[in-house]
């Protein structure tokens, strides 16, 4: 079982503008479950050593061995892990991530956090939420990348159909009262709606996909009364209560995949066309310039790649003279930018990035 610790959208903004003189970021590639968990610590320690041997103040390089000390000996801690360890620390406080993204290997020293390859896991979540709804029975099921499928508690929910019909009729329209196959229509319609207001209690203010598992014409129906923004506008199909929740995690997995390709696909469609009027930007000095000023609305990077070198307060770009990976990394800092701007930064795989660049942005306006 995959242990995680992946952080809120709040903690990645955190992370973006903490700023320091000894930034320590160091991303393991770990095996959960492992019969030898002393194989991920070793190779964590020596990432760990390799960073101290880039900090020449004493204080500082007492303080940041004392604390990764410290997580090396945490004999419970190296027991559960994920597929990948990602540690942050600066001589005041040490946090760690763990995340089921398999991340390469880096280690880097400088006076910002790395976070880069972080942002891949949360930028295609393999979370989301399943309503398996039909006129028997309905419940909301969380699914995640790394733990099993369960049903999620939501206070105020109808238990079916029939008993949301047997309340008190208190306030009801007169339509409640229709026979035939157009009065269940508006019963059905009614009982959707008690659904979508039992789900506020759980979903207001959160972005995770919402799923819905329901046969026609429940599907539609509820989907008239849905006010949750992020219902993927696919539904999984057959009678969900025919299903497991270990079944709906499956099939819902599939449709996530599709979702997020289908969204990477729209992206560089969109950056294809906003080239020819000025908004879709390849080149990276112009990038970094307008991830300075905060005018970029989304930027595609390769969260694998890595080129040393410093951005300027003007959004000047200056490679490192000695291409040492260790230091300050100028896609690192272009996504921190844009992040603090109000930004969408995707970290994805060198594949999805457009012209087989490191980095492409989609601008809010036309220079």
């Amino acid at each position: 079982m995959l242990h995680t610790d992946i952080p809120t959208h709040g903690e990645i903004l955190n992370l973006a503008a903490a700023t320091g003189p000894w930034c320590l970021s160091i991303y393991t590639p770990t095996e959960a479950d492992t019969p030898t968990p002393d194989k991920n610590r070793v190779a964590f320690e020596n990432q760990v050593k390799q960073a101290l041997q880039r900090v020449d103040d004493k204080q500082a390089h007492a303080a940041l061995s004392e604390e990764l000390a410290d997580l090396l000996d945490d004999e419970d801690y190296w027991r559960y892990q994920s597929r990948t360890l990602i540690a942050l620390a600066t001589p005041e406080q040490l946090l760690t991530y763990r995340v089921p993204n398999r991340l390469e290997a880096s280690t880097t020293v400088a006076d910002r956090f790395a976070i880069t390859p972080l942002l891949r896991a949360v930028t295609f979540p393999q979370s989301a939420f399943v309503l398996a709804l039909s006129e028997n029975a309905v419940r909301l099921v969380e699914v995640s990348g790394d733990r099993p499928a369960q049903d999620a508690q939501v206070p105020g929910m109808p238990v079916n159909l029939n008993e949301y019909l047997a309340l008190p009729p208190l306030g009801r329209s007169p339509h409640g009262r229709l026979q035939g196959s157009e009065g269940r229509k508006v019963r059905v319609r009614q009982y959707s709606r008690a659904v979508d207001q039992a789900l506020r209690n759980v979903l207001t203010g959160l972005d995770i996909p919402l799923i819905l598992a329901a046969t026609e014409p429940t599907a539609g129906l509820f989907r008239s009364v849905n006010s949750y923004p992020h219902l993927l506008s696919e539904s999984l199909p057959g009678n969900p209560e025919h299903l497991s929740d270990a079944e709906l995690a499956e099939r819902s997995r599939v449709l996530l995949d599709q979702h997020y390709a289908d969204e990477l696909t729209e992206l560089r469609t969109e950056f294809e066309k906003r080239r020819s009027d000025g908004r879709g930007l390849a080149d990276l000095s112009d990038i970094a310039r307008a991830a300075t000023y905060g005018t970029i609305r989304t930027l595609l990077v390769d969260m694998d790649a890595v080129i040393p070198g410093v951005v300027a307060d003007d959004g000047s770009i200056t490679p490192a003279a000695s291409g040492d990976a260790v230091g300050p990394d100028i896609l690192d800092d272009i996504a921190r930018r844009t992040l603090l701007s109000g930004g969408r930064v995707l970290a994805v795989r060198a594949e999805d990035v457009p012209d087989g660049e490191k980095a492409v942005a989609i601008l809010r306006y036309a220079p």
